[in-house]
């Protein structure tokens, strides 16, 4: 371990980069690739779903080069990689080690007898998933899950072959992060989405991030925080631990900045609740302007909404105390970042997991939404919602359909003009295929990208879910975890990244996505392909549904060589998507419009609503709540996290700069005085138990105690490597998202040291 950074980004961030590029071994192609990557004739980031701003040389962050260079590498996976390596011996290796051996170049299929995967061509794996669809007593007993990084057109074939076959199951990435903030704003504003566009961090004067740490997950938003401080725009960090890039940014495209010591100080308040205590404090805001009579928007209030008194009712009736305990900060500063918001002409609130991986996460979400509905807060520049999504097109795949309960008008549109019915029952997400799969309810599991075994909870019950598939395909660039829970059967399909042409018999193909601003654009790799076996994403979910279906309601491989088809499709489906192939040639894009942008209400009353509930009794719930109060040994509250050579389940490295952390990936955050408490010293090894009713034993070994600016009785680790402590039942109400950022837990001292998990 080293000394953690004063400042994020600088010239740090800079050799990182330039580290990451070498190391691909095609360092020619990937300076290209980074002079392209978000940029008009370019194509998109692979990493987070920030969107692109139009000034400035470069479009790129640090975690966004590395993902660049991670998926446009010389080194590849191929039959004899595989032939050198079973699957046995493959499951003993770290998740890097098995991305970091380069991409997969021909599709594999699993072979029991030998533990080996071996080739397979296109046809025989296309016509073997045909074969085990086929066979299904129903429609529902197939599972198709889908990554963020999966593009608008695929997405929307995938989800057009999964209705034409018969199911809504379509588990999706964002059932695992941001599923409370799209039910908590679709049933506050009437929809899902975020109400504010990038130009409107220009024009806020005050910015409130709550749980998330943009320095590593969001880095270009960096810039966006940077330029707002230096302007004058108060910035608000809500977040439980002390995060470097929110007190002080460098940025690496500023010369001064880079070269010397200098640096932007981002935050100008920095508060740091406990976890599971947002609510609480948003909560307390509200009582701090409401009992020093600050003028509410009484007009806007009027005019926009419904049942606001009844929420005015509850928050005068919750205690300062109650306030005070849940959200662990004290009255004084919530009633000063009260002042700040009641100041604002323009306030934009903008966040991320911190706040939707808990229990209460959906009521949460609605709180900060009165808060905003109070004073007019959305819907003009510079004020609004802002939650940031993770992957690149996560916040399109939802707009494409895959979603496990799809609006009725969606599937109307599908009907009337494919001429077939679309299933309406409610399929499943993340966590009830993860179910079906371990109860044998289910026998099929399509992956459309991702690495669903590394990013689920409950490490063990996952893997079993997953190998009790009697088939598993997946749709992949790198060789993953997912791909070693093999089943009965089970396929690779190696396809083809952002990073490379997609040529068909009609040319080269553009594909696109949609940022968490709702503004979709084109986007087309220039790297000739690592493989001559890849196919795009596309056509091998064209490919499955033609060897599936044949060619009903759509002839599925037309659309595999022109993509425009596909967008024609959409446009005459979705009607934002109307000339959807003319809107992609304008430059930057189009936007999506925002109903509640517009001050348009697409809830039951036609006017925004207002949520009165009590705060929560406990984050955990209550079975578990008088389990942990007579307990004798002293109970943590955990949240998982990334590193900072991390995007989502892909580990770049062992390395997290901003947090002091070198060669190691399993520590445990800790408050000094807890871990005092407990006769630890910083430097230890320790094993992690968490808490759960069922009584199952969930538990990690060899972590190595890092004291950590953190409050007291909470702490923080990685994942995956922590996934196995998040009970598969402890999800967020409504939303059914693990509750990763609240999870109860023990720790005793290991009985020998364990050595350093390294590359």
């Amino acid at each position: 371990m080293s000394s953690k950074s004063h400042k994020a980004g600088g010239l740090a961030s800079l050799r990182s980069t330039l580290n990451e590029v070498l190391r691909s071994q095609r360092a020619k192609d990937n300076f290209k690739n980074l002079m392209r990557v978000n940029k008009d004739g370019g194509f998109d980031c692979p990493g987070c779903a920030w969107g692109d701003s139009k000034d400035g040389a470069f479009q790129f962050c640090e975690n966004g080069a590395k993902a660049v260079a991670w998926e446009s590498t010389a080194r590849t996976v191929d039959r004899r990689f595989f032939a050198e390596h079973s699957v046995t011996q493959l499951m003993k290796q770290t998740d890097h080690w098995l991305e970091f051996q380069g991409r997969l170049t021909e599709p594999m299929r699993y072979n029991h007898q030998t533990d080996h995967y071996e080739p397979v061509s296109w046809a025989d794996a296309f016509s073997l998933i045909a074969t085990h669809l086929q066979a299904l007593a129903s429609a529902d007993e197939a599972e198709f899950y889908t990554s963020g990084r999966a593009s608008n057109e695929a997405s929307f074939l995938y989800q057009l072959f999964g209705r034409a076959f018969g199911t809504n199951n379509f588990p999706d990435c964002s059932n695992m992060c941001h599923e409370a903030s799209g039910l908590a704003l679709t049933q506050s504003v009437g929809v899902g989405k975020g109400t504010v566009v990038l130009s409107d961090f220009e024009q806020a004067d005050t910015i409130f991030v709550y749980g998330q740490n943009p320095g590593t997950n969001h880095p270009r938003m960096m810039n966006a925080l940077k330029k707002a401080a230096k302007r004058g725009c108060t910035i608000v960090a809500i977040n439980n631990l002390k995060e470097v890039a929110l007190n002080r940014f460098a940025s690496p495209q500023d010369p001064v900045e880079l070269l010397t010591p200098a640096a932007t100080q981002i935050s100008s308040l920095y508060i740091t609740p406990k976890l599971g205590g947002d609510m609480a404090f948003v909560r307390g805001m509200v009582k701090a302007l409401q009992q020093s009579g600050a003028t509410f928007n009484q007009q806007f209030i009027n005019r926009h909404t419904v049942d606001s008194e009844a929420y005015l009712n509850r928050v005068s009736q919750t205690s300062w105390q109650d306030i005070e305990q849940q959200s662990g900060v004290n009255k004084s500063e919530i009633e000063q970042a009260a002042q700040l918001f009641v100041q604002s002409k323009q306030a934009i609130s903008t966040w991320a997991m911190g706040l939707t991986q808990h229990k209460h996460s959906v009521d949460t979400i609605r709180e900060l939404v009165n808060l905003h509905l109070l004073f007019g807060q959305i819907g003009r520049p510079g004020a609004g919602l802002c939650p940031v999504r993770g992957h690149s097109n996560v916040q399109g795949n939802r707009t494409m359909g895959i979603n496990e309960k799809p609006p009725k008008a969606f599937l109307d549109a599908l009907q009337q003009r494919l001429d077939f019915k679309p299933p309406t029952a409610h399929g499943h997400n993340v966590n009830q295929a993860l179910q079906a799969l371990h109860q044998g309810q289910a026998k099929v599991l399509v992956c459309l990208g991702g690495n669903l075994a590394a990013a689920a909870p409950d490490t063990e019950f996952t893997y079993r879910a997953i190998a009790n598939a009697k088939l598993n395909v997946q749709i992949s660039t790198k060789l993953n975890r997912s791909h070693l829970l093999v089943g009965q059967d089970a396929l690779i399909l190696p396809c083809l990244g952002r990073t490379e042409i997609d040529q068909t018999s009609k040319g080269p193909q553009q594909i696109t996505v949609e940022d968490t601003f709702s503004m979709v654009h084109a986007s087309a790799g220039g790297n000739e392909p690592v493989g001559a076996d890849c196919l795009s994403e596309t056509r091998i979910v064209a490919e499955i549904a033609a060897a599936t279906l044949g060619p009903v309601p759509v002839n599925w491989l037309d659309y595999a060589q022109d993509y425009s088809l596909i967008r024609t499709l959409i446009g005459d489906v979705l009607p934002a998507f109307a000339n959807f192939n003319d809107k992609i040639k304008q430059q930057g894009g189009f936007h999506l419009a925002n109903s509640a942008a517009l001050l348009q209400w697409n809830t039951r009353s036609g006017k925004a609503q207002f949520h009165a509930v009590d705060l929560p009794a406990d984050i955990f719930p209550q079975s578990l709540s008088a389990q942990l109060a007579t307990s004798e040994q002293p109970t943590l509250t955990l949240q998982t996290l990334r590193s900072h050579d991390q995007y989502n389940t892909t580990i770049y490295g062992m390395n997290d700069r901003y947090r002091g952390i070198e060669n190691q990936r399993q520590v445990l955050f800790i408050n000094q005085s807890d871990a005092e408490q407990q006769g630890l010293s910083e430097g230890d090894w320790v094993q992690i138990t968490s808490l759960w009713p069922d009584q199952t034993q969930r538990q990690v070994d060899g972590f190595q105690v890092v004291f950590y600016d953190i409050p007291k009785g909470n702490a923080a680790a990685y994942y995956p490597e922590t996934n196995p402590l998040v009970p598969i039942d402890s999800y967020g109400d409504l939303s059914f998202t693990p509750t990763s950022k609240s999870i109860a837990i023990q720790i005793s001292k290991s009985t020998s040291k364990i050595p350093l998990v390294t590359s």
